[in-house]
């Protein structure tokens, strides 16, 4: 019985092993060879030590800011809104006396399975100046001419929102509605018997029960948005004049597209990094304050 609990234990500690190499290889020995890099400026097979001479850069750097204000644009304005949708659709299709509400559940969460390229590449065809939209509104009477959606720096932007808004609602709405089902009928049911109307049951009761959930997509979105490529990649290829080009396809092409800069583009990275933990540990400290 020894031998046979032995041989369990090796063979255990061999995929435990096999698991802590691969860990090792392609997880710890990037992150500390991109902290060395960070302080040096490679480019090709050449590679110079620079100190902080790439956060020095920084400052100066014109489009690096204009990136990471438009990551921010996309991040004040668009996370809100699909967070405030996302609770109010889970709430609606929570409700007991919906017909079909799988049907419905299903229909609004399918986009978060599609493609991300595929997805983004539709609404390119969809906003073009030919495209569906400018169509639809030429022949409804609402536009003499067609609207330049994909080459105006605003309406760029709103098309990006309004890709975003389409695929990431849903996915949010399914945490809400899990957050939903602990909270018993019985607690509304009490407050409509006191009087509460619907409002308030939504603001002193679902709002709270949903808090750390918020919490979570808050801080899901957050991290994601700063992150923000394939949309503005595959939709305005960051355009037009980089007016919705955002800080992780800066970081593209500073690494691939430019004159490769890797030591320039991992500096561009950890800031990134450190605004993400300083978002997310702000975001952290407000909802344990409300607590």
């Amino acid at each position: 019985m020894n031998g046979v609990n032995e041989k369990t234990n090796r063979i255990g500690w061999w995929f435990i092993g096999l698991s802590i190499v691969g860990f090792a290889a392609f997880m710890i020995y990037p992150i500390v060879s991109s902290v060395k890099l960070v302080f040096s400026s490679l480019s090709g097979d050449s590679s110079t030590f620079v100190g902080f001479g790439n956060f020095v850069r920084l400052f100066h750097d014109t489009t690096f800011w204009s990136s990471l204000g438009n990551s921010f644009l996309f991040l004040i304005v668009e996370v809100p809104i699909m967070l405030l949708f996302a609770i109010i659709l889970a709430v609606v299709l929570n409700s007991k006396t919906l017909k079909l509400r799988g049907f419905w559940r299903l229909l609004i969460f399918l986009p978060c399975v599609t493609s991300l390229v595929s997805y983004s590449i539709l609404f390119k065809m969809l906003f073009s100046a030919d495209g569906l939209i400018n169509k639809f509104l030429e022949n409804i009477h609402l536009i003499s001419a067609p609207i330049p959606w994909l080459t105006d720096p605003t309406m760029a932007k709103i098309v990006i929102i309004l890709a975003l808004l389409w695929r990431w609602t849903g996915y949010n709405m399914i945490f809400f509605l899990a957050g939903l089902q602990n909270v018993s009928d019985e607690i509304y049911e009490a407050a409509e018997i006191d009087g509460a109307s619907k409002i308030q049951q939504f603001m002193h009761i679902t709002l709270p029960a949903l808090r750390p959930i918020i919490l979570f997509t808050a801080v899901q979105s957050t991290i994601s948005t700063l992150q923000l490529f394939d949309e503005p990649m595959n939709i305005t290829n960051g355009g037009p004049n980089n007016s919705s080009t955002t800080i992780a396809m800066y970081i593209y092409n500073v690494s691939f597209k430019y004159v490769p800069n890797f030591g320039y583009a991992a500096a561009m990275s950890y800031v990134v990094m450190f605004i993400i933990l300083v978002l997310s540990v702000i975001q952290m400290k407000v909802a344990n304050k409300d607590d």
